[in-house]
């Protein structure tokens, strides 16, 4: 009999010798900061992984699309187990899942990114008019809700019209005119996306200026949503606000209207000068198809035509 080891080296060898199976669980909160990089990360990451099956093309080509519209899908194809246990020595993949939701938890420092005391020449105020922290950030909320609520609209009817009958089961599509009633799913999708450009906007600390027809639309639903509920729950209201500073200028829709609109648009020469741009905005939707409700307009920067959608 040979003498007793402190090292085995049997079928048990490697459990014995410190080797486990090892169940890690990671929890990461992650802000999308970059949206173009990351998507752009992702569709690297896409393009590097092997497709089996009898229609592997159509599998990657799937995949690719939806890293390219869904941020949650761009993070899971970066964050999957078996690329993330890939990068480190001495362990081996035996599997895994990874759970990505949206949380509320984050909201834009509005206080910051719309001070009170900003100087006039760096864009913080127009005349005496400024647009507030709390009107900030009471807009970025309809507008939030807004995109959520048009979603929801789109999953539950997808491409159906919208009727007299069930309009009532509409939360947001059924507010828009009447010709738009039967518009196809696309022309829905971007509709909801409108709300969350703007919204986005402020979350940069930049006023939300509609940049084609559409973004009127959803800036104006925002503007009636917000002073709607000012009107009929202030206190939620006030809540919502947190330490937010206050200021005279706070939900002054007025002002917004003034201010918002008409940045960018047409010039009409036949136009009514003293026409509001309520009166403006119903006669460019007279005037336009809802197809073309989504033309950027000419002196308005263009947006990323490759941002996705949220949903």
């Amino acid at each position: 009999m040979g003498e007793r080891s402190d090292h085995p080296q049997g079928p048990g060898a490697a459990e014995d010798s410190g080797a486990q199976e090892i169940e890690a669980t990671v929890v990461l909160g992650i802000r999308i900061s970059d949206w173009p990089a990351l998507r752009a990360a992702a569709q690297a990451a896409v393009e590097e992984l092997d497709f089996v099956g009898i229609d592997a093309a159509g599998q990657r080509e799937a995949m690719l699309r939806e890293v390219t519209e869904d941020p949650n899908a761009a993070l899971g194809a970066l964050l999957h187990p078996d690329r993330l246990t890939a990068a480190i020595p001495g362990i081996e993949a035996l599997g895994g899942t990874l759970e990505i939701s949206a949380t509320d938890d984050f909201a834009p420092d509005f206080a910051e990114l719309f001070p009170l005391d900003a100087e006039i020449e760096d864009g913080g105020a127009v005349g005496d008019w400024m647009l507030t922290p709390r009107t900030a950030c009471l807009l970025h909320t309809q507008l939030i809700t807004l995109a959520d609520a048009a979603y929801d609209d789109l999953e539950e009817h997808e491409g159906d019209p919208v009727t007299d009958e069930d309009e009532q089961e509409w939360a947001v599509l059924a507010r828009l005119p009447h010709r738009t009633w039967g518009m196809h799913r696309a022309w829905r999708r971007s509709l909801a996306r409108t709300f969350d450009d703007l919204a986005d906007d402020l979350a940069l600390g930049e006023w939300p200026l509609p940049r084609c027809l559409a973004e009127e639309v959803a800036l104006r639903f925002a503007l009636a949503d917000a002073r709607e509920l000012l009107g009929a729950q202030p206190q939620a209201v006030a809540d919502m606000m947190g330490e937010l500073p206050v200021d005279l200028y706070d939900y002054d829709w007025d002002g917004c209207e003034d201010e918002l609109f008409g940045v960018y648009g047409p010039e009409d020469a036949d136009a009514d000068p003293e026409a509001d741009s309520t009166a403006r905005t119903e006669e460019l939707l007279g005037a336009t198809h809802p197809e073309g409700w989504f033309l950027n307009y000419e002196d308005a920067e263009e947006r990323d035509p490759s941002r996705g959608y949220r949903r």
